[in-house]
């Protein structure tokens, strides 16, 4: 991502506009991701709280969102203009690396934060703090990483398929009208491209979400162990169509919030860049 003048972001820049795209996505949209947990639990929507307290994990998500964000897109301009300054020129693979670089760096807060979060969300504990006591106690600070792997596996094609085709468009968009793309146009680009690699990396966001809620209360062992076996357990059990379930509400998310989250990080950007504080 760059400015309206095609710069590439400074570190503190793409820091700041990240953090302030990545909270305006979480909290805005947060019934829609409860929504997407819940279909995908073991035990199905209604079981893990149907249609009541939508808005249950909102606190643990925000405190969340901002730095998990932030560590995405400095990373992602960091990497990718170090690739660039080395060829001299960008590529496509240089988006699809620097985005994957900065999944893995993300996921560092993202997945405490989903620990906590998709626990609340179906009803598991009452509150952020009795989520937080519970998995420490429980399983000390691994127990907030349940399901990094999977998810780490999940980002890194989700950024594949999103990040050059989101450049790509923005690329084809702004040749069409002789100009750069304006905040509201990288936000359209950002959502279309986000909801195809939603749509392909489904099966791979059931399998996060059953291992991160796999917590057996009786103390018997875990069912999904690991992304392979998960993904196995879910298509013997349920079918093919049970690696998809939630794709509904996943793609609607996504969509919605690339161009809200795309959006704001774009116009966070050229504002910031244009106060001169960059």
């Amino acid at each position: 991502m760059g400015d309206g003048d095609g710069k590439s972001s400074p570190f503190t820049l793409a820091l700041v506009a990240g953090g302030c795209a990545g909270t305006s996505v979480d909290v805005a949209l947060h019934p829609l991701d409860t929504l997407r947990t819940r279909l995908q639990s073991e035990g199905g929507f209604f079981k893990a709280g149907g249609f009541r307290g939508m808005y249950k994990g909102l606190l643990s998500a925000a405190l969340g969102s901002a730095p998990g964000a932030a560590f995405f897109f400095s990373t992602y301009e960091t990497i990718k203009a170090v690739q660039k300054s080395a060829a001299g020129d960008e590529h496509w693979t240089h988006h699809a690396t620097a985005s994957s670089c900065g999944e893995v760096a993300a996921c560092l807060v993202r997945v405490p934060t989903a620990v906590v979060t998709q626990n609340m969300q179906v009803g598991r504990y009452a509150s952020m703090t009795e989520a937080i006591s519970e998995t420490f106690a429980r399983n000390g600070i691994r127990g907030f990483y349940a399901g990094y792997g999977t998810t780490v596996m999940r980002e890194i094609p989700f950024s594949f398929i999103q990040f050059p085709i989101y450049e790509a468009f923005k690329a084809k968009w702004a040749k069409y009208q002789g100009a750069e793309c304006s905040p509201v146009q990288g936000a359209a680009c950002g959502s279309a491209a986000g909801s195809i690699a939603a749509a392909v990396t489904t099966p791979l966001d059931v399998a996060k979400t059953r291992i991160v809620l796999d917590v057996p209360a009786d103390g018997t062992p875990t069912r999904y162990t690991g992304t392979i076996k998960t993904l196995q357990i879910i298509t013997a059990e349920e079918g093919v169509m049970g690696l998809f379930k939630g794709i509904g509400p996943r793609v609607t998310w996504i969509s919605i919030g690339g161009f809200i989250f795309f959006g704001a990080y774009e116009g966070a950007t050229s504002t910031l860049w244009k106060s001169g504080l960059w």
